[in-house]
């Protein structure tokens, strides 16, 4: 090997060296994940493919239904009468993923288990800095065994005589503490274990009816590469302070100011009453924390609140006694409005699909009191029905709009509602419409329509069928792509 040779060795090492440095340091974060699945049942076999009535799964969503199935073609092994399936993943800084499934009336292994309804539902979360698993209980209801009747209790087993077991409300869920976030969440109503051949299946086999799961990773938490400082003769900058005149909603900025002189999130904390405040949706949730992560188009580009899903329509409820004020349209927040307590702080309602009668400007209203229900409106037009919530406490109202903090230990830390009263003064305000404004006056209470199923699909012969369906219990029909 010459002289030249020997230089040529050491420049390709540097050169590869270089690259996998360049490589690690531009190496792309972890991609934020979600994925919520739904099966109304199925039967496993060995040696054979499963048998699924009906499985949904997103991103980014399903919505289907099945009526009166039967396998085999007798329904000797499963039998049912209708049921539905409705699932909605987004990955994204906050991921969120939900699932949600109904069956009426069901039948396994020639009567010798029925079922008169099935409700199941889970939500999960995941942000830059927490994680969070909603699983309210769930509705399963005429349970029989082998003839007796057996109250459903979580991750309980019955033994079948000598044939089986089995397992009722089986779930899991779990949340992770350390970067990336994550969250998942599972639950079957009944799973049937086969260990002696029986009823036309052989050992081995299973029965599985009602399964959902969700599950959701947040993003990396992208650390940028700190610039080495270079010395200047002029002074830095001042941060202005933000007059109290300042714009109050999403969407705007402080007139002329340069990227170099926009406010980040404040790093501060906020003391609040020791009591009087409610969790402002009545309902399943999921939320995790992305307080304060880049927002393109909003004052300062970050992130002013949290974003809390739940199903569309879910009542909102007011977080503590105060007053209503700014209460109608904002092309980013859509449908929107704000409630000052009593001891001045200020609470942002973002993206509502429809306000309660209370929801009028000087209103004075109570914790708990339902002010608006879930929507998806502004420029959350095309992402899973949510509510964007802001904390503004009196102390930093002299900031204008960036005067927030974080909402999520405060999230944690409020109570739930029990129980709301949907009595007079609590229905649907209707709205004129995208650009409009709601009406002053609600029209006279008559019938007030608060969700639609579509029942054409239950048996009236079905033993219970009837009962389950009139009691709320039917599958919902499909929303369609414009319910998002």
């Amino acid at each position: 090997m010459n002289r030249r040779s020997l230089l040529v060795v050491p420049i390709l090492i540097s050169i590869v060296a270089v690259a996998i440095v360049v490589s690690m340091a531009t190496a792309a974060p972890g991609e934020p994940e979600a994925s919520a699945t739904a099966v109304v049942t199925r039967v496993v076999q060995p040696g054979l493919a499963d048998e699924v009535s009906l499985a949904v799964t997103a991103p980014p969503r399903d919505d289907r239904v099945v009526a009166n199935y039967s396998y085999p073609a007798d329904g000797s092994i499963v039998q049912l009468s209708s049921a539905g399936a409705r699932v909605v993943a987004q990955p994204g800084v906050s991921s969120i993923a939900q699932s949600g499934l109904n069956v009426v009336s069901v039948s396994l292994l020639g009567g010798e288990i029925t079922l008169d309804s099935i409700d199941l539902r889970a939500s999960v979360a995941a942000g830059p800095a927490n994680a969070s698993v909603d699983v309210p209980a769930s509705s399963l209801t005429g349970l029989v065994v082998l003839g007796q009747p057996v109250t459903p209790t979580p991750n309980s087993v019955v033994p079948l005589a000598d044939w089986g077991t089995l397992e009722i409300l089986a779930s899991t869920s779990e949340t992770t503490r350390n970067a990336p976030r994550a969250a998942s969440a599972s639950l079957t109503a009944l799973r049937i274990k086969v260990t002696t051949d029986h009823g036309g299946l052989p050992a081995g086999s299973s029965i599985e009816v009602g399964s959902i799961a969700t599950s959701t990773v947040a993003a990396a938490p992208v650390v940028p590469a700190k610039e080495p400082t270079r010395p200047t003769a002029s002074a830095p900058p001042v941060r202005p302070i933000v007059p109290a005149s300042a714009p109050r909603e999403p969407g705007t900025s402080i007139a002329g100011a340069p990227p170099e002189l926009v406010r980040p999130a404040p790093e501060v904390t906020a003391q609040f009453s020791n009591g009087g405040y409610v969790f402002p949706i009545y309902g399943p949730a999921s939320y995790g924390d992305t307080f304060g992560a880049s927002r393109p188009g909003i004052s300062g580009g970050w992130h002013h609140g949290e974003d809390i899903f739940s199903p569309l329509g879910t009542p909102l409820l007011a977080v503590a006694g105060g007053t209503m004020f700014s209460v109608g349209w904002n092309d980013i927040g859509g449908w929107r409005m704000w409630l000052r307590d009593r001891l001045g702080n200020e609470f942002y309602y973002a993206h509502l699909s429809a306000y309660s009668p209370l929801a009028v400007n000087g209103k004075q209203v109570e914790a708990g009191d339902v002010i608006g229900f879930m929507g998806n409106t502004g420029d959350a037009e095309f992402t899973p029905s949510h509510l964007h919530f802001e904390i503004h406490p009196v102390s930093l109202l002299s900031l204008g709009y960036d005067g927030a903090v974080a909402p999520y230990p405060f999230l944690n830390a409020w109570r739930r509602a029990e129980d709301v009263s949907f009595d007079a003064g609590r229905a649907y305000l209707p709205l004129d419409g995208p650009a409009g404004s709601p009406s002053a006056v609600a029209p006279p209470a008559g019938a007030v329509l608060l969700e639609a199923s579509d029942i054409s699909s239950a048996s009236g012969l079905t033993p219970g069928g009837l009962k389950a369906t009139l009691s709320g219990q039917a599958p919902k029909s499909p929303t369609g792509g414009g319910d998002r």
